[in-house]
């Protein structure tokens, strides 16, 4: 039996899951978020809520097989993998990694352009984001729960910058609530719909799998105690709750905000508007009257157009918390991820060099000789990345925790391998119909066949975990030739490097 719930107990446990809450507030979804509200106003903030509900759970079980093993989902892998798909999930989770990277460093680039009133154009705000991640590695130095609070707080500047656009805009509370609990979307058509399955590719980022599992270490458990993980588990649920609940708000502000502000405008109408209120970024907008299409740049400026120029660098504050924010849990995603599949110990200063150097490249180019709608229209493809990498972490993550010989008697029981088995089933069919979407609209034969071939390679890996995570289910008559074997579980008692 648990013990009574304890507050000094929870504050103990209580910083991972609010790291991990950064990559639900990362730029990538809150450029989801504001289109989501100008698209389709109020009508998908169920979605939202629905993807956030899947999206701790899914924590969930990360945390949990990080509290029972002492291993993180990486390390898992390497254990229980054959080589060549241990290679692959790697560089799959890697690409995931890169591509939130490069989304980092567009959101920052655009806040730093926004703040200083286009004085620092966009490819020096690309720079400027090379040498932030390592003022973070310094912050490192004083400590994990110091680092944690730093993190608290910048999550406070987020909720603060977009609860006062929330606040500034005053939306309709009962169609805030409406859209929140009513799952309905009367009038919709396939931009709407893409939206949707958008906001599910945004929320559930594939490297926040792996890194929560092993932020979960940073805790001194003794693991040959049942009770003690038992009260681990508790504890970490609860605090990841609290976290997703307030990253949750402050999605639904921006949603709102765009939602009562934006949705149904035209292009003229939001020129006018800009030309009347003096901004010298009147010219985005076409003189013509199709819908507005906002992105994370001229959400600024439209905010700016209508609320006066502090809602511009208000919002501009945010972006920049939100960017600086998911830096660092890159930085530490990319770490424990190569540590876990490759048994290989890098200084944090050289990953950060060498991943933040692939990210800075093709974002510096575009930058340079691109205008900023090139910019952020790369988050579409971002996101469709993202998407694509989700199997990779969520089909593992179902398998590990479903076996008895690792998880003991913490193994999911059979409604959570059912529900487990049918989310993640619905999440990758979501995603797959995203990027199918996405692909056709490039219009291009040659893509086409190219996105063919890639599409069978994907397919197979994906069928190849898919059949090892149904035998760890249960499902013993598909090992033909008994060549699957999972090794009994080895508690490990190992912090993580960061703790030090």
């Amino acid at each position: 039996m648990l013990s009574l719930f304890s507050f000094r107990k929870l504050w103990a446990f209580t910083g991972p899951g609010f790291l991990m809450s950064i990559a639900y507030l990362d730029p990538g979804n809150i450029e989801s978020d504001l289109q989501s509200g100008a698209i389709a106003g109020f009508k998908l903030l169920w979605v939202l809520l629905v993807a956030t509900i899947i999206g701790l759970l899914l924590q969930r079980l990360a945390a949990r097989l990080g509290v029972v093993t002492g291993m993180h989902l990486a390390e898992v892998c390497n254990r229980h993998y054959p080589t060549v798909p241990r290679i692959i999930l790697w560089l799959m989770v890697e690409l995931a990694i890169i591509g939130s990277d490069m989304q980092e460093v567009i959101g920052c680039a655009i806040a730093f352009n926004l703040l200083s009133v286009g004085r620092i154009p966009l490819w020096a705000g690309v720079l400027i984001t090379i040498f932030d991640t390592f003022v973070f590695l310094f912050l490192d130095k004083y400590g994990l729960r110091k680092l944690e609070a730093f993190f608290g707080f910048l999550i406070t500047i987020m909720a603060l910058s977009f609860g006062y656009e929330y606040v500034r805009v005053a939306p309709d509370q009962v169609e805030v609530l409406k859209g929140m609990f009513v799952p309905y979307c009367s009038g919709c058509g396939a931009a709407q719909l893409e939206q949707a399955v958008g906001i599910v590719g945004a929320v559930i980022m594939p490297h926040n799998i792996y890194l929560h599992s092993a932020l979960v270490k940073s805790r001194d458990i003794n693991r040959g105690n049942k009770k003690e993980v038992k009260e681990a588990n508790k504890y970490y649920f609860i605090e990841s709750s609290i976290a997703l609940f307030i990253s949750f708000l402050i999605n639904v502000f921006v949603v709102a905000v765009f939602a009562e502000a934006f949705y149904g405008k035209t292009n003229m109408e939001v020129g006018q508007k800009c030309n009347e209120s003096g901004s010298p970024h009147s010219d985005l907008f076409p003189a013509n009257n199709q819908t507005l299409e906002v992105d994370i740049y001229k959400g600024g400026v439209v905010l700016g157009c209508f609320f006066g120029p502090a809602a511009l660098y208000i919002w501009a504050v945010g972006i920049l918390a939100a960017g600086q924010s998911s830096t660092m849990t890159g930085t530490y995603s990319g770490q424990f991820v190569m540590e876990g599949f490759l048994n290989l110990r890098w200084s944090r200063f050289a990953r950060v060099l060498l991943t933040r150097s692939i990210a800075i490249l093709p974002t510096l180019l575009v930058a340079v000789f691109e205008d900023v709608q090139h910019l952020t229209g790369m988050n579409d493809f971002l996101n469709v990345l993202q998407s694509m990498q989700l199997p990779f972490a969520l089909i593992p993550i179902l398998t590990f925790t479903s076996l008895t010989s690792l998880m003991n008697d913490f193994a999911n029981g059979l409604m959570w391998k059912i529900s487990g088995g049918l989310l993640i089933l619905g999440v990758c069919a979501i995603n797959i119909y995203f990027v199918v979407v996405y692909v056709f609209a490039l219009n291009n034969t040659i893509l086409y066949v190219f996105s063919a071939i890639l599409s069978f390679a994907y397919l197979s890996f994906i069928l190849y975990l898919m059949w090892h995570c149904l035998i760890a289910l249960g499902v013993s008559c598909l090992d033909f030739r008994g060549s699957v074997r999972y090794p009994p579980a080895v508690l490990v008692d190992e912090q993580p490097e960061l703790d030090s």
